[in-house]
This record gives C-alpha cells, sequence and structure tokens, in this order.
C-alpha cells in the first residue's frame, strides 16, 4: 500500500494522507461471511457508558475471521485481498479445495494465488499457520494464540508481529510487539510472517469529519468544563489539572496516573517473563 497526499487546497488538506486501494482485488466482502454490527456508542451490556466521545460513524458489516486456523491439511489459495474496516491490517479471501472459503488476517508478501496451509504438516512460509512446537526458533510469526484452540489473540494489528527466543519444556518464549516477554504454551498456533499494511501508521486523519466517520467524537477537556460535569472542571481563571490529593481523574473519579486499572489475571502474569518497558 502507498500513501496518498493531497493539494493544500485548505488547511486540512494540506497535510491529510490516506492510504491507496493497490493490491486490493476485491471491493465487496464475500456475503457468507459478514453480519451485521451494531453500534455500541461507548456502553457496556447495561447500556451505561464507560467510554466518552464514541458514537455515529459509518455504517459497517462485520467480517468473520478465521482466528483459531484449525481447518488442518486441506490446501486453499488465496483468492482475493480486501479492505476491512473493522480493523487496521487487510484481509485474504481464502478458498479450500473442500470448496469451503474463509476470511484470514493478510500478512505483508501475500499474493492472490499463493497457497495457505493449516496444521503441524504446514511447510514455513508466509501465512501458514502451525503451532509453535513446529516453527524454528528466530522465525517472525504474528496471530499468536494465548490458549490452545481459542484462537489468535496476540499481534493482530497492522505491521506488527511477534519473534519465537527459545522453547523449554513445553513453554515457547515470545518477545511481543510491545517489548514484553511472555511465555506461551507451544500447542497454540501461530502464522508466520508480519501483518501487512504497515503504512497505516503512517496516516494523517487531518480533519474532525474523518474522526467522525471511525466513530469518534470530539473530546472536551475536564479543566474547560464546569465543576458539576468534570472533577477538573471550575475555578477562577486557569487552573492546573487534577485535585491537590489524588492528582488528575477521571470524570467519574478514577485516578488517571499510577493507578492500575487492569483486573487480576493471575495466569496470565505468571506467563510474563519481562514486562514492556523494563530494562
Amino acid at each position: 500500500m502507498a500513501v496518498k497526499q493531497f493539494n493544500p487546497t485548505s488547511p486540512a488538506r494540506r497535510s491529510m494522507t490516506v492510504l491507496t486501494t493497490e493490491g486490493l482485488t476485491k471491493k465487496r466482502p464475500e456475503k457468507s461471511l459478514t453480519e451485521p454490527l451494531k453500534r455500541k456508542a461507548g456502553r457496556n451490556n447495561q447500556g451505561r457508558l464507560t467510554m466518552k466521545n464514541r458514537g455515529g460513524g459509518h455504517k459497517r458489516l462485520y467480517r468473520i475471521i478465521d482466528f483459531k486456523r484449525d481447518k488442518d491439511g486441506v490446501r486453499g489459495a488465496v483468492t482475493a485481498l480486501e479492505y476491512d474496516p473493522n480493523r487496521t491490517s487487510r484481509i485474504a479471501l481464502v478458498q479450500y479445495e473442500d470448496g469451503e472459503k474463509r476470511y484470514i488476517i493478510a500478512p505483508t508478501g501475500l499474493q492472490v494465488g499463493d497457497s495457505i496451509l493449516n496444521g503441524e504438516d504446514a511447510e514455513i512460509r508466509t501465512g501458514h499457520a502451525l503451532p509453535l512446537d513446529r516453527i524454528p526458533v528466530g522465525t517472525t510469526i504474528h496471530a499468536i494464540e494465548l490458549s490452545p484452540g481459542k484462537g489468535a489473540q496476540l499481534a493482530r494489528s497492522a505491521g506488527t508481529s511477534a519473534v519465537l527466543q527459545a522453547k523449554e519444556g513445553k513453554f515457547a518464549l515470545l518477545r511481543l510487539p510491545s517489548g514484553e516477554t511472555r511465555l506461551v504454551f507451544r500447542e497454540c498456533r501461530a502464522t508466520i510472517g508480519t501483518v501487512g499494511n504497515a503504512e497505516h501508521e503512517s496516516i494523517i486523519w487531518g480533519n474532525a469529519g474523518r474522526m467522525r466517520h471511525k466513530g469518534i467524537k470530539p473530546h472536551v477537556r475536564g479543566k474547560a468544563m464546569n465543576p458539576n460535569d468534570h472533577p477538573h472542571g471550575g475555578g477562577e481563571g486557569r487552573a492546573p489539572v487534577g485535585r491537590r490529593k489524588s492528582g488528575p481523574v477521571s470524570a467519574t473519579g478514577v485516578k488517571a496516573i499510577g493507578f492500575k486499572t487492569r483486573k487480576s489475571k493471575k495466569t496470565s502474569n505468571k506467563m510474563i517473563v519481562r514486562r514492556r518497558g523494563q530494562k
């Protein structure tokens, strides 16, 4: 993919960029692999607003992605490369020899007509999915499972990849895109290669209208609000952010700096060898 720039006909156009559609071979998604996607507008299953500044946006269809890659021993062929509005990466439509079609995340270098194979007998080639136990140390991988058979959860966004550093006992040691090093069961599956569309991080959105198409509303600073709308609001003139004791907080009073919000995941924490940001 290439990044396209515009003539500076307006202040927004001066720096705005978009990704071209080079390499995409199909405009409409496969109808049998789509389902409706209801907008949640930042609300949880109780209807309460848990994420501010969300709502609206362009209507989308959800593409059903094969994250498990569990169709073993049946060779498939890439028939199309498509855009997916629900993720930063591109997706590839694979048709297997028995006629079944599935979507997968498209890695860098995957072309229409390339062969795809899943399972322990798959070759070490871009786009093939197999257990970590069968992948050589030092290989670049993506779409990695955390639990055998659960489906890919790690390294799925555009341009990301992990590196298989070692194998010991029933675990494999991975270095993730964040810099974190963690253990994963050797039975977990991963896909060879790097996720494509790495130019996505180079996009300059340019104006507020494009963000509204994404479903992101304008963000108002808490200190610019009234005290009944936000803990940072009120006061005469300009005032620093936060409270005297707690420091910066969210609109509901949750601390914004140094306060851990991650729920207890003892099993997952045990598998982390080195956290991101540690030297």
